[in-house]
């Protein structure tokens, strides 16, 4: 009897510090230190991004070069060639899509497909500090990384997603793994994210992100990867941001 009081107390013990551990973690400090990975920064950075796509046996590749600064973002096509010139401005939660062919930019969803499992809010920085409250809802390990499970919650109709399930690793404060769902609840895609640049900010470097694997949660055939090069500080004229300056 004594023996099964005792593990009954270890075993309380310890569910108890893994509780108070939890809760000592801050969600959004999580989110912030891992949104500065996938480009969310203060200060200008700028990286290109090449996005790869199997859409029901199609394939497309498209690359970006994108410029980054606080809630602004500024995406151009520079490959394929017939491509070129096509701009995806983001201005905070507005997104404005010009090409050539147009006589002004369009503003567009966030959520719009852009290409196969890759939305419009996709390709540019992540800030889920900004666009998700969020819960830390257990402990779990994805790679043989111990992660903190995150549920988000979208705090407005103009984000990416509804909500997100996402997994952040406990030691590197890394998003490593992501499950995008609906408004009830069900799964659309998952992402896979992977972790090789580092970029230096405040004289402090930091890992950057690599690549992020996108799964179609229907049709796993269906995949999109997104592949990251060259991070850098780079300050860019607000001029760059302005929808304004977009026909000159």
């Amino acid at each position: 009897m004594k023996s099964q009081v005792l593990q009954f107390v270890l075993g309380l013990t310890l569910a108890l510090s893994s509780f108070h551990a939890i809760a000592a973690e801050d969600p959004k400090n999580l989110l912030e230190e891992s949104d500065r990975a996938r480009g969310a920064s203060k200060k200008g950075v700028s990286w290109t991004v090449k996005l790869d796509s199997v859409d029901n046996g199609d394939k497309s590749s498209t690359t970006y070069k994108v410029r980054s600064h606080d809630n602004n973002a500024h995406v151009e096509v520079t490959e394929p060639a017939r491509s070129k010139g096509e701009v995806l401005l983001f201005n905070d939660r507005t997104i404005w899509f010009f090409k050539p062919s147009l006589k002004k930019p369009v503003a567009i969803s966030a959520r719009q497909k852009l290409s196969g499992q890759a939305a419009n809010g996709d390709i540019a920085s992540t800030n889920y500090a900004r666009d998700y409250t969020g819960k830390i809802v257990g402990e779990e390990k994805v790679g043989g990384e111990d992660c903190y499970v995150l549920d988000l919650k979208s705090v407005g109709e103009n984000t990416t997603y509804d909500a997100i399930k996402y997994w952040i690793s406990k030691k590197k404060k890394l998003g490593v793994k992501a499950e995008f769902l609906s408004l009830q609840g069900k799964p659309l895609k998952t992402a896979e994210f992977k972790y090789g640049n580092s970029i230096t900010l405040d004289g402090k470097k930091f890992d950057f992100i690599t690549e992020m694997h996108l799964i179609d949660a229907q049709n796993k055939k269906n995949t999109s990867t997104m592949t990251y090069t060259n991070p850098k500080v780079e300050v860019a004229p607000a001029s760059l941001f302005n929808v304004n300056n977009l026909l000159r």
